[in-house]
Parts: C-alpha cells; structure tokens; sequence
C-alpha cells in the first residue's frame, strides 16, 4: 500500500503560495515587461552602462519567476502523480512523488532566502577583508584557513572572485586577505560572515602540541552602485605605486602595477596589485575605498552601528560571531543563530551554506 502524501504536498503549496507573496511575484511581472518594453526601444543601448544595469534587472527578475512558475507546475505535477499512485497502488510513481517533494523542498528554500535580500545594496557585489586579531602567527594561519573557506564558498555558488590583496604572513598564513566577489546578491548572502571568527585547536606550530584559541575578523561590505555619491577630495589621498609580487616575493610583472591608496584624514589605506594594469588596480582601490568611507559616513549620521557592517567588536574572546572547534571535540556553531555542525572539514572547504541561511533566517525573525 503505498503512502499518501496529500498532506505533505498541501503543506508544499502554502509554502510556495507565501513565498510567491514573500517575492512580490506580480510585481515582478509588470516589472519585467516594463524592462522589456524599455529594452525594445532603438536608442535603449544608446547609454551602454544604463542598459546592462536594466538587463541585469530583467535578467534577475526572469529568474525569479521562472523558479516560482517552476515550483508551482512541479506541486501540481506532484499532486497528479499522487492521485495516481494512489489508484493504481503504484510504486513508482509514489518514489517519484517522493522525489518531487524533495526537490521542491529544496527550490522552496533557495527562494525564499532570495526573498530576504530586500535591502538597499543586498542585491550588490561584496568587497571581503579578513585580519587576523590575537593568536600572534596562529591569526595570520586562521586568516588563510578563512580566506581559503570563503572563496571557495563563493566558487560553490558560481560567483567570481577577484584577489585584491592577500600578502603572505611571516612564516605561516596570511598578514591579511582582500577580494571581491561578483554575483546575485553575493553582499546579502556573505553578510552573514561579517564579524569576528573564533578557531580552538592544537597549535600546529606549538612544539608541545597545545590546545591555541585564534581570533580573525571578516568585514563584508557593498560595493556602491555609480550613483551613490561619496565625496572624496583628491588632495587627501595619498597614492603609492610599486612592483606586485605574489606569496614568497615570486614576481608576478616587471612593471610597478601595484597600488597603494590611502585616505590620510582617514587613515585607510586599501592595497591592489592582482591587476597588470596600474589604472585598473587603481580604480578597485578607489571602490573599496568609497565603500569604506560611506560606512563611516553611515556611522557618523545614525550614532551607531549600522547594518553594512553589524557589530563592530574587538578581534578577540566574547566578541565572536561563531566558534570552530576542532580540538578537545569537533564542532562549528553560530553564537548568533545557535546553528551547528559537527563536520568542521566541510565548512572550512566552503559548505556553509547552513549557517548563511539560519542566520538571514534569525536576522529576519528578530526584524519582525
């Protein structure tokens, strides 16, 4: 007798009904036509930059649907197989509900994490910085480890990475890590890492093998859209050239293409040099810079810690957003969200997809 998963499939469609809800799939609709019509227009690529903004709207809202349109034929798909199996006491088509629901389980999730990211720059590409904080030469390995988990998180989501600063450490690990990444709403998913990150385990450069407590901090913040405007007076930067060079002093050019910006009221200084071009290490500066320099300015208007950044929090004990345990037992959990893991060599090889969404999931219950 095979089993009825009316109830489960019930349960399915409200799910995909509140999400439609949540995602504001008619307004999407008229929206995407609006884009259309503005597409078809002969001058429409008159303003190339306007018109590859527009498109990647439209191409983002066509996505939206299509994976709603999607769900709600497969719930139906789900409930005539049902019926059938049903009938029939068939066996096979009862798996192939089975698989349906699964599957939609999944669709169900992914959309309704994008329905979150409905902030001003979620949508937007992020710029990631990780420094190591007390540990000595143990932060600057922690700062790897993070460096390499992060960028291959963002390789799993099919996003582009581009290393813009990542000078080897003295003797082990990382002195510090920058990078951008480009994707659909990679600014809303990585904020979930912006914070402090805490690594318990045997030193592996302590000769008597004892247990070490490593701090790092991650800051994830947007890169701005052209038409935000961020005053930045010339005379107060201070701009170095000098030769690139990759991990061990190997020479990556002949030519001095690295760069080095620094904001002297400020005292930023942002570092470029995985470009050949001077001009081009120049203006990924220059835009990490903005971003920096808007996220003081935030500050400054609300008196407070504003939500690019979250708390901002000495890099050290009691200031962490979650604890890697490897050593006396292996455990990753999120002091936030409460979400853990005991596989910590699948987080630290990027799988932490787990702890992006049950954060966004508490961020968005505590908004409420």
């Amino acid at each position: 007798m095979v089993e009825d998963r009316s109830s489960q499939l019930e349960a399915l469609k409200s799910r995909i009904d509140q999400v439609g809800q949540y995602l504001h799939i008619d307004s999407k609709r008229e929206s995407l036509a609006q884009l259309e019509t503005q597409a078809s227009a002969p001058n429409f690529w008159d303003d190339a930059q306007h018109a590859q903004e527009l498109t990647k709207q439209a191409a983002d809202l066509r996505d939206d649907i299509a994976a709603f349109d999607k769900a709600c034929a497969d719930i139906d798909d789900a409930f005539v197989a049902n019926e059938l199996a049903l009938a029939a006491d068939d066996e096979s088509l009862a798996t192939e509900v089975e698989q349906i629901a699964s599957a939609l389980e999944g669709s169900i999730d992914a959309m309704e994490l994008s329905s979150w990211f409905d902030g001003e720059f979620d949508g937007s590409d992020a710029v990631v910085s990780i420094n190591p904080g007390a540990g000595g030469l143990e932060a600057q390995d922690w700062t790897s480890m993070l460096f390499r988990m992060l960028t291959r998180y963002a390789e799993r989501k099919g996003w582009k990475v581009s290393v813009t600063d990542a000078p080897a450490g003295e003797g082990i690990g990382l002195d510090h890590a920058t990078f951008t990444v480009s994707g659909r709403n990679a600014y809303g998913m990585l904020r979930s890492e912006d914070g402090v990150h805490r690594l318990v385990r045997i030193s592996p450069t302590d000769e008597k093998k004892r247990r070490h407590t490593t701090f790092a901090a991650v800051q994830v913040l947007p890169i701005l859209p052209d038409d935000i405007e961020v005053d930045i007076n010339p005379n107060d930067l201070r701009i170095d050239v000098y030769r690139s060079s990759g991990p061990g002093g190997q020479s990556v050019n002949t030519t001095d293409s690295a760069v080095r910006v620094t904001h002297i009221p400020t005292g930023i200084v942002i570092t470029c040099q995985n470009e050949k071009s001077q001009l081009q290490n120049k203006e990924t500066c220059m835009k990490i810079l903005r971003a920096r320099l808007y996220e003081l300015e935030e500050q400054k208007r609300q008196q407070e810690i504003d939500d690019l950044r979250g708390d901002k929090r000495h890099i050290e004990f009691g200031s962490q957003i979650r604890n890697y345990v490897l050593y006396p037992y292996q455990l990753v959990k999120d002091v936030r969200s409460g979400a853990e893991t005991g596989n910590v060599d699948a987080v630290l090889d990027g799988d932490i997809d787990q702890f992006v969404i049950e954060f966004h999931r508490w961020r968005v219950s505590n908004k409420e």
